[in-house]
């Protein structure tokens, strides 16, 4: 029995979590997959391991070898993903990290329409609002809207985007004129807890200098789409993505403030670790993506 299939059933028992997990996962017996995970062991001489009659855990030799060996057998798909491109479809677990927001608003349609295109790839999909580790949580890509920060990855800009600042008609009529963002500080503000300035609210002065502008109001939040359903009852001002809120604009329901005060560097990306080869589907998923917002526009 070679090393590689002995790799791959501790691999399979691992990300499992178990080994009946396992053996449902990959047709193959719970008894086959503990025979290669013990003759692993006893080829390293190390016990990966620690069992019990109801759940495993990881040995520290363990963790040191899963993370290792899911390096390896990545590369090694990775380089038959290579060869075989350009001869036959797309095929395999394509893992993705994506926000909610982006996974719930119209342009998550993306995906869906990569997994119509690719019915063999098997799209697993990870709201997450957080930043991911993509090689810690064996993600093959993420997707993040943000100011693009150096992180050691490889990034492809998918769309431009942009936030506004939103209210309704009736609320500037009652709090305005509003013309600059340091009024914002005796006007009711919606709170989306997801953003990385929570109730200190960035904007950029015309000559290029930032401020930052503290804000109170009636409700906090960790959704955008909550966010923009409290600013169109108009309980105050919210700082809403451009996708969440366009539809909203255009149709009147709510108007945009400070709009030469918005900061602008930000981007919708796909982001994923450097590789030697670079599987066939990132490659095609990032590019249909990208692609898909092009047509988009």
């Amino acid at each position: 029995m070679d090393t590689l299939t002995r790799m791959r059933a501790f691999i399979d028992v691992v990300e499992a979590e178990g080994f009946s997990a396992a053996a449902r996962r990959t047709g193959r017996s719970k008894a086959l997959l503990s025979k290669y995970v013990r003759e692993l062991e006893d080829d390293l001489g190390a016990l990966l391991l620690n069992r019990t009659t109801r759940q495993f855990s990881l040995t520290e030799a363990g963790h040191t070898y899963y993370r290792s060996a899911s390096d390896i057998l990545k590369e090694i798909d990775n380089l038959a993903d290579l060869v075989r491109e350009g001869n036959a479809d797309l095929k395999g677990r394509l893992r993705v990290s994506a926000p909610r927001t982006f996974i719930d608003a119209e342009i998550g349609q993306c995906m869906i329409d990569f997994a119509k295109a690719h019915p063999d790839v098997q799209l697993e999909i990870v709201a997450d609002d957080r930043f991911v580790d993509l090689i810690e949580e064996n993600f093959d890509l993420a997707i993040r809207i943000t100011r693009l920060e150096d992180s050691g990855m490889i990034a492809k800009k998918l769309n431009d985007f942009r936030v506004h600042a939103v209210a309704t008609a009736d609320l500037v009529a009652q709090y305005g004129p509003l013309d600059h963002p340091q009024q914002l500080n005796g006007v009711p503000f919606i709170i989306d807890t997801n953003s990385r300035w929570h109730n200190n609210i960035r904007f950029i002065e015309k000559d290029g200098s930032t401020i930052s502008v503290g804000v109170t109001g009636p409700i906090e939040v960790n959704s955008p789409l909550a966010t923009l359903r409290a600013a169109r009852a108009g309980l105050g001002v919210a700082i809403i993505p451009d996708f969440i809120a366009n539809a909203s604009i255009q149709s009147g329901e709510l108007v945009t403030l400070f709009d030469d005060y918005i900061i602008k560097d930000r981007g919708i990306y796909a982001v994923y670790p450097h590789r030697r080869y670079l599987p066939a589907k990132v490659r095609s998923f990032v590019d249909f993506l990208a692609n898909w917002f092009r047509q988009a526009r």
